[in-house]
């Protein structure tokens, strides 16, 4: 089954935005049935879906207008393999500023096409044939096969709900072999929404100081955390700064999913390896896009924290509203999903999904999709409150017929 989310036809990994023309909202919408929540935002807005697009539209101004007038003013060359120092360098001092964590913006930091191309250069530059790489699950779906693609052997590190789906330091040890190469993690999660305390971090840092693994730590979610929770970079963990390459990016923070722009950040060997297999495969991220990033770091953090507080709102709408209808859900504390168990329908997730937007046009992504069992779909929050209270409603009746 196709990738989806709660609101029907978002993306399965990274989030989806609305279109920003009339052309493209009819080509989002073409073929689908007329009583479709996102068919019918094309031409009806109820007042809290009003505000929320008057906030993101405030948030994408001053980012659309940068990228615009670098497309004016002829900046439409190559940039440095590594990117704009500028930029690099206002990565480098915000996540000096966030986690403590200091970055040489020449050498340590790379401009990436998103962070789908970080995590690919991550594992092309650093995997031998038959290396193996652990990956906690459910986890985003690109990751076991970019290790693969990598030649690597991806090996699941299955976490519970009963764990809030951390990792623990006894799991990852009773997984490391003689071919064990790195720990690779993601957190928040997706799809999960788990966030992983500073002390279970700092349990797995000492067993990848104690069995010299590499850590990719996928962090694009670090600015969408709740209900209190601190994100703890893994590079910032004792010791760990010179085994880690972190990821992060612009799509969620941001909003800017299709501008594609992310970035690796590590020890300056690793990334001298990393900006090879860059160079001859990219050259560079885009010039425009670059800019606009640019834009967002040095102007966008009020709009950020904006966003996380709307995005907390629909959280709890439906988390709670989950709950309530006899799907026990997991409270997320970190990225935009919430991961619910469907058990009580008897149901499988894919079962449960394709019957779900067959007869209430609400779409959900089975938990088998992220190496997750079958007890379970995720949903996405990145849509309108209105949207998730329709939604809500439509799993409600769905629930009356086989919860």
């Amino acid at each position: 089954m196709s990738a989806v989310a709660i609101h029907p036809l978002s993306g399965a990994g990274r989030r989806s935005r609305k279109p920003s023309t009339a052309t493209a909202r009819r080509g989002v919408t073409r073929g689908l049935p007329a009583d479709c929540p996102v068919q019918r935002s094309a031409t009806r807005t109820s007042t809290p879906a009003a505000t929320a697009a008057a906030a993101a539209t405030s948030h994408r101004e001053p980012i659309l207008r940068a990228g615009i007038r670098s497309l004016e003013d002829g900046l439409t060359h190559y940039t440095s393999n590594s990117g704009i120092l500028e930029l690099r360098q206002a990565i480098a001092e915000q996540i000096h500023t966030l986690y403590g964590v200091a970055y040489e913006a020449r050498s340590e930091i790379l401009v990436t096409v998103g962070v789908s191309e970080a995590l690919y250069l991550s594992m092309v530059a650093v995997l031998d044939p038959g290396d193996e790489v652990i990956v906690p699950t459910p986890c985003f779906v690109a990751y076991q096969p970019e290790v693969v693609l990598a030649g690597g052997v991806p090996v699941p590190l299955p976490t519970r709900v009963e764990d809030a789906f951390q990792v623990s330091a006894e799991a990852l040890e009773a997984l490391i072999t003689p071919r064990t190469k790195a720990l690779l993690i993601g957190y928040p999660n997706n799809p999960t929404g788990a966030v992983m305390t500073r002390e279970r971090l700092s349990d797995l840092a000492r067993v990848a100081e104690t069995r010299d693994l590499l850590v990719i730590s996928d962090e694009i979610y670090d600015r969408l955390v709740y209900g209190g929770h601190q994100h703890v970079c893994f590079a910032g963990l004792p010791g760990m700064r010179e085994r880690t390459i972190t990821l992060g990016g612009f799509s969620k923070a941001y909003a800017m999913t299709g501008w594609r722009i992310g970035y690796a950040a590590g020890p300056a060997p690793l990334l001298a390896e990393m900006r090879k297999v860059h160079q001859y495969t990219i050259m560079s991220a885009p010039t425009t896009a670059q800019i606009a990033a640019l834009e967002a770091l040095e102007r966008g953090e009020s709009h950020v924290q904006a966003m996380v507080a709307e995005y907390d709102r629909r959280r709890r709408l439906i988390v709670g509203g989950l709950n309530e209808l006899g799907l026990p859900t997991f409270e997320p504390k970190g990225a935009f999903y919430a991961y619910p168990s469907i058990a009580a329908t008897g149901m499988t997730d894919e079962g449960f999904a394709e019957a779900l937007l067959g007869e209430e046009r609400v779409a959900v992504v089975p938990g088998n999709a992220f190496g997750g069992d079958s007890s379970f779909v995720r949903c996405s929050y990145a849509t309108a409150y209105d949207k998730i209270e329709q939604a809500l409603e439509r799993i409600q009746r769905f629930m009356r017929r086989h919860g």
